[in-house]
């Protein structure tokens, strides 16, 4: 008897009855269905399995559905949700286009190679997310990632039913987007990264591109500029926008243990040290600046979030700080859109009424960070948690693995599963949109690079933002056991996963 939490789905559905056998997939295969997740199975199901199914459009072809996957949507299923059967037919029912796509990521996983070949395991599912916000973060700063790297992180993380894509687009490192109104960001300080590394920037229509590709997989592109600290890069093409860069220990000591430079004003940084820059508070043209970004920023950016960072501005007085995020959140309304900002925006008394925070501090809160993420609850707006010890996809999984950093934790896949978003801060569950698992790069000079360390704990994420926490199988032991079946999904989409000792990983 096949054990429903046992069957290799991930994030785990909300209901799961497992049927008796396969039923057997070949090129006769028909998928019927209008909606762009039919074209998308098809090819999925090519690269998996090397059988291509054919496409019926016609969505009233279904005198004979047998053996043939039928994909339709139904308003009356939740939002982002699904029904599946897989019986002598397939039928994929989605409550809308997204929900159809997800429902369409769910077969794939039950897309299995068997003694007597390709088949898809029968079962019955319905399901619907947890959380609203389902989110990963891609840092192209301190190292690039080009659009086509780019597409390809968004393919294998929308698989796991991931919805918001955050593009860190600006550090002290680089700029990584074209802003017409002042091009010296990407003439004079984008062709650098970490180390030295080549660095590059998206032009608009990149940008555009991206965004689109994102939408189709039912993924929001979230652009953030960090400001007022990890500006470095800014003054590098517009040094009177920029204070001098400020010393501080922890920047100096981890230089002299990393063998890194120190910044200096008006050239290129190639460290990793941070809290050594600020825009010039106090200078209206900084304003103007802000303003000219987050404007072509929102003219390319179809979703309503755009994000202004806000973290680690160590080098900032804390009255010029507030003064200033309380500007630039009230820019971000005022061009239309909804601003997002680390959690020590909420420091501002006067930060504008709505704006969503991001919690980056730990499982036990330090300092002031609780209090700070809470005001944004107070003003009206709500959080996300991209708690750093349990979520941060750029923190090693041991002592010893080559990439990653260990300043926030060591991170081994139970230690990313085994978290709740609504139990760290003291504010309403409903306060909590959902979680971002961020991959920071530093160390990671390569799409393979990231690959290693956003997969396989991306997984325990998605499960943790899409699966009720009391759902029967919502616990490590299944979990481990389900994701051992996504070795056999994510090498046939060329994915480079570290193959951690703690899952008993699959073949088949």
């Amino acid at each position: 008897m096949v054990l429903p939490h046992s069957m290799p789905l991930v994030p785990l559905p909300a209901s799961v009855i497992a049927g008796d056998g396969r039923l057997p997939v070949s090129g006769s295969t028909r998928v019927i269905g209008d909606s762009p997740a039919a074209q998308q199975l098809i090819d999925a199901a090519e690269r998996r399995t090397g059988i291509r199914f054919t496409l019926s459009p016609d969505t009233a072809d279904t005198a004979d559905t047998t053996s043939a996957i039928v994909l339709r949507v139904d308003p009356s299923v939740a939002p982002e949700g699904y029904t599946l059967r897989v019986t002598d037919s397939v039928e994929v029912v989605g409550g809308d286009e997204a929900g159809l796509f997800y429902g369409v990521q769910t077969l794939l996983q039950l897309l299995r190679d068997g003694d007597e070949g390709w088949a898809l395991l029968r079962a019955e599912v319905a399901d619907a997310p947890r959380f609203e916000r389902r989110g990963v973060m891609l840092d192209v700063t301190r190292h690039f990632f080009d659009v086509d790297e780019v597409k390809k992180f968004i393919d294998s993380t929308s698989a796991l039913k991931f919805n918001h894509l955050h593009l860190h687009l600006s550090d002290d490192q680089g700029w990584r987007i074209q802003i017409d109104a002042w091009p010296k960001l990407t003439e004079l300080a984008s062709s650098t990264a970490s180390l030295g590394d080549p660095g590059g920037f998206y032009t608009k229509d990149d940008y555009r591109e991206i965004v689109a590709y994102a939408a189709e997989r039912h993924m929001l592109v979230i652009p953030e500029i960090d400001l007022p600290g990890h500006t470095h890069a800014i003054g590098v093409a517009y040094p009177e926008l920029v204070e001098d860069p400020v010393m501080n220990d922890s920047l100096i000591a981890e230089s002299v243990r990393l063998d890194q430079p120190l910044p200096v004003a008006g050239e290129p940084y190639l460290g990793w040290g941070v809290g050594h820059s600020s825009v010039r508070i106090h200078e209206e043209r900084t304003y103007e600046f802000v303003r000219d970004v987050v404007r072509e920023l929102a003219e390319m950016t179809p979703g309503p979030f755009i994000h202004i960072g806000g973290d680690e501005s160590l080098g900032t007085p804390q009255a010029d700080f507030d003064h200033f995020v309380e500007r630039a959140t009230a820019i971000v309304f005022e061009e239309g859109k909804i601003p997002l900002a680390w959690h020590e925006v909420g420091a501002a008394n006067d930060i504008a009424e709505g704006t969503i925070g991001q919690y980056w501090g730990k499982t036990t809160p330090e300092g002031s960070h609780a209090a700070e993420a809470a005001h944004f609850v107070e003003r009206g707006g709500a959080l996300i948690m991209s708690t750093a010890d349990v979520a941060y996809l750029d923190m090693k999984y041991t002592a010893d693995f080559p990439l990653g950093l260990t300043w926030a934790a060591i991170i081994d896949v139970r230690t990313a599963y085994e978290w709740e978003p609504t139990a760290v801060l003291d504010v309403p569950e409903s306060a909590i949109l959902g979680i971002e698992a961020p991959l920071w790069s530093e160390t990671t000079r390569t799409l393979s690079d990231v690959e290693q360390l956003v997969f396989p704990r991306a997984a325990a994420h998605a499960e943790v933002a899409w699966s009720a926490r009391s759902a029967a199988g919502r616990d490590w032991e299944s979990f481990r056991v389900r994701l051992a079946g996504l070795a056999p999904l994510w090498k046939a989409e060329g994915v480079d996963f570290h193959p951690s000792a703690e899952i008993p990983w699959s073949e088949r």
